[in-house]
């Protein structure tokens, strides 16, 4: 049995309106373009204020759960999928910083068997620490540079350097903050003056440089310096590859605009800088400069965060991020198509062999995420543009039950979410 919906479609290579098919049975795409069928007989007919995208990905969260369970009390598989398919996000690829951290083979596989059964697609990054080896097969990897929440980080630079040359020409992603930097500045008085600019700055230097000796494919997680940023685009200039997240966070805020005395609740690692490193990632993301929009969502509970833990949700509100920067700050649907659809699937499509060989179910996700094309997942994420959401409690579904967007209103909603044909 097939499906049909007729919507004005957003691409990179363009917004026009277009109907699709896809198999009911399979839940993938069979048909794209102008198909004929008459608007009384499609399943799905969407009006010119909404558009569509291909399936919007996530390739930066923390689900909690692992195989011990021990942080399943502020958020599990099945929450995680619930906020991501609330936000418009259909694929998303979860951290490694775990209690029991997937580190090999057997590890990753146990970790990942827990996500097979939840609505949304969830994969895993395998984590790289000073003892560890890459894994059988071909997996995303995290290495964490500086102390960040969880165990596995490394101490000093020489450390990191030497586990990554058991890494060559694998894909790796840094969160990049200088632990030497961060030790020197543990007792300042602000968060922010605890991770400086200078660290992430210094630690980019030695990323790229390590990207380039082990010749790595290499990402720069939750990027957030426009200073930073120089060194980036210099090593792009001179040859070398390297891609940036950038968090709806560190876009949305700035220093100055942090609720006066609620800041504890914007804690993350990097920090919310200042306006001008805002507006350089804002500047960055619209020339196309960066390749990911991506939530580092990280759920903690009230009372941690209470007590200073860093990290925030990002999945339930991450479509309305997408509005906000489309209406209102003019990223155009094409480059937002790229940034959030085509370049997050593209990510996950690399590893798509490794999860089908270890896990047959996933078979069926044909050609994998992110393009509107034969073949490819029936997965659509559609904004209605006339239609503004204010984000409140019952708005979301994480388990910990807040978000920093709380009553703040956004121009956009998001209209229908579809999943391998399934509307959820």
């Amino acid at each position: 049995m097939h499906k049909i919906i007729d919507a004005i479609t957003a691409t990179p290579e363009g917004v026009k309106r277009q109907q699709i098919a896809w198999d009911q049975t399979t839940g993938l795409i069979t048909d794209v373009g102008n198909l004929g069928v008459a608007n009384s007989k499609v399943d799905y007919f969407y009006d010119d204020d909404c558009l569509l995208f291909a399936g919007m990905g996530d390739v930066h969260i923390h689900a909690r759960e692992d195989v011990s369970g021990k942080n399943n009390y502020k958020e599990t598989f099945a929450t995680t999928s619930a906020a991501a398919l609330n936000g418009g996000v259909v694929h998303c690829c979860d951290m490694p910083n775990n209690p029991i951290a997937p580190i090999d083979d057997e590890s990753y596989r146990a970790k990942m068997a827990l996500a097979l059964n939840v609505p949304a697609t969830l994969l895993m990054y395998a984590g790289i620490g000073p003892a560890t080896n890459p894994l059988s097969r071909r997996v995303p990897y995290k290495a964490y540079m500086g102390p960040s929440v969880g165990d596995l980080f490394f101490k000093d630079h020489a450390t990191l350097d030497q586990a990554l040359a058991r890494y060559r020409g694998l894909d790796v992603s840094f969160h990049c903050e200088d632990p030497d930097v961060l030790e020197a500045c543990a007792k300042e008085k602000t968060h922010g003056q605890r991770r400086p600019t200078k660290a992430e700055v210094l630690a980019t230097d030695q990323a790229l440089a390590l990207i380039a000796k082990y010749d790595l494919k290499g990402k720069l997680c939750h990027y957030s310096s426009g200073e930073g940023l120089k060194a980036v685009r210099q090593f792009r200039k001179n040859g070398g590859q390297v891609e940036i997240e950038v968090t709806p966070q560190h876009l949305f805020f700035n220093e100055s605009t942090l609720p006066q005395g609620l800041e504890h609740w914007y804690q993350m690692n990097p920090p919310i800088r200042p306006k001008a490193d805002q507006e350089a990632m804002l500047d960055a993301f619209l020339k196309g400069e960066i390749e990911y929009l991506a939530t580092d969502h990280a759920p903690h509970t009230s009372e941690e965060k209470l007590k200073g833990t860093s990290g925030m949700p990002g999945l339930d509100t991450y479509g309305l991020l997408v509005g906000w920067l489309w209406k209102e700050v003019g990223a155009a649907p094409e480059l937002l198509a790229t940034t959030c659809s085509r370049n997050p699937g593209i990510f996950v499509n690399r590893f798509i062999d490794t999860w089908k060989h270890w896990f047959p179910q996933l078979r069926a996700l044909g050609h994998g995420f992110g393009e509107i094309e034969k073949g490819y997942c029936a997965s659509f994420t559609v904004l209605r543009s006339n239609k503004s959401q204010l984000v409140n409690k019952s708005h979301l579904k994480t388990k910990v039950a807040w978000s920093p967007f709380e009553n703040y209103s956004f121009p956009c909603s998001i209209e229908n979410v579809f999943h391998l044909g399934n509307l959820t």
